[in-house]
């Protein structure tokens, strides 16, 4: 009984003193002016739509509010990272510091997956995977499909958030998660009635999809053409492919 007390009253006095040591820390580390800036930002997708000097230039509002050697009561941590998502191409952001005091920015780029097209190119913007408009950027100019109605009409991001929409964006979602396709669909055009064409960068044919539905299906029926077809025929055989309709493959 006396062994089982000794090791409770030991295993309390390590946990105090953990607790204590923990506590001490973070007073220090509360006290301790800021260090030096760390920026990481997250480029999975191989976008460069904003650098360090970007982030740094957003969290010291272009150099006007120095970070470094700042009392920690002087640094709002929240304020930070929302001056950071304000950013258009910021998709997530966190700022903290570390224990050696240094300020950390973790940032995540938004990711566009087309462009949307207009008669004046300087007027283009892109669209992301949440329906988002984004602008062109002069660091960076993503590889994604252009949208646009026939005729170069402009498509706003507006069209493609409500549930109509979301279709629309269900189907250049797929574009961008299949690499093949991503590769091979050049342009894509949203008639007035709402179907979809596109042209090719391999072949001449245009696509006829129809309206965006049974999205993989469709892009199934489409392989089964260039698996069957242009080796035995040849890629100019047929300049016009239909995949709207049910078990059909249209080819003129």
């Amino acid at each position: 009984m006396k062994r089982k007390a000794n090791n409770l009253l030991f295993a309390t006095i390590c946990l105090l003193l953990l607790v204590g040591l923990g506590a001490f820390a973070a007073v220090r580390q509360a006290n301790r002016h800021v260090g030096g800036v760390i920026v990481s930002i997250s480029n999975e997708f191989n976008n460069f739509f904003i650098g360090q000097r970007e982030v740094t230039s957003l969290l010291t509002r272009e150099g006007r509010d120095r970070l470094e050697g700042s009392n920690p009561d002087e640094v709002d941590l929240k304020a930070l990272e929302a001056r950071l998502k304000a950013h258009s191409f910021v998709k997530e952001a966190q700022v903290y510091r570390d224990l050696a005091g240094n300020l950390h920015a973790d940032v995540r780029q938004s990711r566009p997956i087309a462009r949307l097209v207009h008669a004046d190119s300087r007027q283009d913007s892109y669209l992301d995977a949440d329906g988002r408009q984004l602008p062109l950027s002069p660091l960076f100019t993503a590889r994604v499909v252009p949208i646009s109605r026939p005729g170069g009409v402009p498509l706003s991001a507006r069209f493609f958030q409500d549930s109509v929409g979301t279709r629309y964006l269900d189907f250049l979602r797929y574009l961008d998660e299949k690499p093949f396709w991503r590769a091979q669909v050049a342009e894509v055009f949203v008639a007035p009635s709402g179907k979809i064409s596109f042209t090719q960068q391999v072949g001449d044919q245009r696509v006829e999809f129809g309206f965006p539905d049974n999205i993989s299906e469709k892009f199934a029926k489409l392989m089964v053409f260039y698996r069957q077809i242009p080796p035995v025929l040849g890629w100019d055989t047929y300049h016009r492919v239909n995949v709207e309709f049910k078990d059909q493959i249209i080819c003129e």
